[in-house]
C-alpha cells in the first residue's frame, strides 16, 4: 500500500564547491536524494522537473520512479502534479539535501493524518520541503524555497493549526553547509566522492 508520493523537486541550484563543475554538482545532489527515497517502503518515489531538467531526472531516476514534468520549480506545482498522478498525500523535498535523514521523510509525512500541510525548514532559512494532503488546498501560497516559513503556511491557512512544522535539516547552498555533512551518516556517494 502507497501512504504518499514523495518527491524531490529539481530546483535551480546557485552554488558549488571550488574547483567543482556546478551541473556535476547538482545532479550529485539530485542523484543522493533520489537514491534515498527510490527504497523507501510505502511511498512512491518521483522526481519533479521542469523541461530543461528532464534529461537529468532521466538519467538519476529509478526504474520505479515517476518523473512529473513541471511548469515551474516549486514545491506548489510538485504537489498538484502527484495529486493529477491520483495520490491523496504527498511530500516534496527539496534535491540539495543528499544526507537527509530517512526518517525525516517520515517525519513530514506523519502530521498528514491530521493535518492539511507540513512544512519542514531548511538550516539557514528557506525551506526543506513541505507534505499535504491532496489536491492541494486553494489557500496554500507558493512556498518560496529560498524564503519561505512556516508562518507564511499558516498565514494562508483557513486555521493556523491546519499547518504543522515538521523537523528540518540542512541544504548545499554554500560553503557554511558543507560543515553540517556528516561522513557517518549512510547514504549521499554521489556528493561524497565529488568532495572527495
Amino acid at each position: 500500500m502507497t501512504v504518499a508520493a514523495v518527491i524531490a523537486l529539481l530546483a535551480p541550484v546557485t552554488w558549488s564547491p571550488p574547483g567543482v563543475d556546478p551541473e556535476a554538482w547538482r545532479a550529485a545532489l539530485a542523484e543522493d536524494v533520489v537514491d534515498l527515497l527510490a527504497p523507501l517502503p510505502q511511498i512512491q518515489p518521483a522526481i519533479a522537473a521542469t523541461e530543461p531538467d528532464l534529461p537529468l531526472a532521466a538519467k538519476i531516476a529509478w526504474p520505479s520512479t515517476r518523473i512529473y514534468q513541471v511548469e515551474t520549480p516549486t514545491i506548489r506545482a510538485a504537489l498538484h502534479a502527484a495529486a493529477l498522478d491520483g495520490h491523496d498525500r504527498a511530500a516534496v523535498v527539496l534535491a540539495d539535501a543528499p544526507d537527509l535523514p530517512a526518517m525525516l521523510i517520515g517525519k513530514l509525512i506523519r502530521p498528514l493524518s491530521t493535518r492539511a500541510l507540513a512544512v519542514a525548514p531548511a538550516h539557514g532559512g528557506g525551506l526543506l520541503g513541505a507534505a499535504a494532503r491532496l489536491p492541494v488546498p486553494e489557500w496554500l501560497p507558493e512556498l518560496d524555497a529560498e524564503a519561505g516559513d512556516v508562518a507564511t503556511a499558516r498565514r494562508a491557512a483557513p486555521e493556523a493549526t491546519t499547518v504543522v512544522s515538521a523537523p528540518g535539516w540542512h541544504r548545499l547552498r554554500g560553503s557554511d553547509d558543507l560543515r553540517r555533512l556528516d561522513p557517518g551518516l549512510d547514504g549521499w556517494e554521489a556528493t561524497r566522492s565529488l568532495l572527495s
